[in-house]
């Protein structure tokens, strides 16, 4: 079972519009309404490829009681942590041309209480998980330093924790020794405080995230492929990709083809490249199903190409 945990979900909404043009009246040629947030996301990915999730997350007002019923409904066991706030509403606009918009609201403020119960209720539903998957911004009233004191009572209840935030959350949490880091070639630059133009500089970064407590790094390059980091060695996958429809929760659909493999080596980095390129081939924020996984056109290398240069370098 994998455990995930999201401490700022949503309720998205996502419409397939030709283009995006500001002042006009755009129609939409297509639309969803998902469950959304990172663990969320990982969660649905982890149940489309039909293994057992329990998602534990903060939810509150009509917003939240929609989200616990869409999960419900995809075979998710959902965990709810009852909040006084409204669970927040998002929303995608996903081009033509693959540029997606996303206009992301901020969320209730958790009380104290809330904060504890939420911490708490991850405790109570870990004794099962191979693997606990942290995903996401903090909501407010949670400190930066809410992921770390989350890292360290998992690791004292002796369950693996992967890690997928940015910014002061991931670097606080770094001294807590997760044992997976998944950060995006954006949120790798701002971790290491220098801009990355090649696959070597990502490799760079990485270490630099295990030197500073990561015990992995799984680093998403967008277009570029993934890198995997940790004391084992160090690979870099790619992928095959014949049109991208829409990048909404790849990476997530990434980390969770990373965990269903085990969480270590290169046969879970190509896990990871496979379910992430399915994954943008897909509508919306739709996760892959076993069906939709081309293994054939994932290649996984030790023989890291250092020199080559990203094709959204990171400034």
């Amino acid at each position: 079972m994998i455990l995930t945990v999201t401490p700022n979900p949503s309720l998205d909404r996502t419409y397939e519009v030709p283009s995006l043009d500001r002042g006009e009246v755009i129609r939409a040629t297509g639309e969803r309404m998902d469950p959304g947030g990172k663990g969320v996301n990982v969660s649905r990915a982890v149940a489309a490829a039909g293994r057992r999730t329990v998602a534990v997350l903060p939810l509150g007002g009509a917003p939240g009681a929609l989200v616990a019923e869409l999960l419900d409904q995809q075979g998710i066991e959902v965990a709810p942590v009852p909040v006084a706030g409204a669970t927040r509403s998002n929303i995608a606009l996903a081009e033509a041309d693959g540029v997606l918009t996303k206009i992301n609201a901020p969320g209730p403020e958790l009380t104290d209480a809330e904060r504890e119960l939420l911490l708490e209720t991850v405790q109570r539903q870990s004794g099962d998980a191979s693997w606990i998957a942290c995903c996401g911004s903090l909501p407010r009233g949670l400190a930066p330093d809410w992921y770390a004191d989350l890292v360290a009572r998992t690791h004292a209840a002796g369950a693996r924790i992967a890690l997928d935030t940015s910014g002061p959350a991931l670097l606080a949490a770094l001294r807590e020794r997760p044992d997976v880091v998944k950060p995006n070639a954006e949120e790798l630059s701002e971790a290491v405080g220098r801009p990355l133009a090649t696959v070597g500089d990502a490799v760079k970064a990485a270490e630099e995230l295990r030197e500073m407590g990561a015990r992995a790094v799984l680093a998403s390059l967008g277009a570029d492929g993934q890198l995997l980091v940790s004391d084992q060695g160090a690979w870099f996958g790619s992928a095959r990709v014949d049109a991208v429809r829409s990048n909404v929760g790849a990476g997530d659909s990434s980390l969770a083809g990373f965990l269903i493999a085990g969480g270590s080596g290169p046969e879970a980095l190509a896990s990871a490249v496979a379910h992430g390129a399915a994954a943008v081939q897909l509508p919306g924020s739709v996760m892959p199903t076993p069906s939709d996984l081309d293994p054939a056109a994932v290649t996984v290398t030790a023989d890291l190409p250092a020199d080559r240069e990203l094709t959204e370098p990171v400034s």
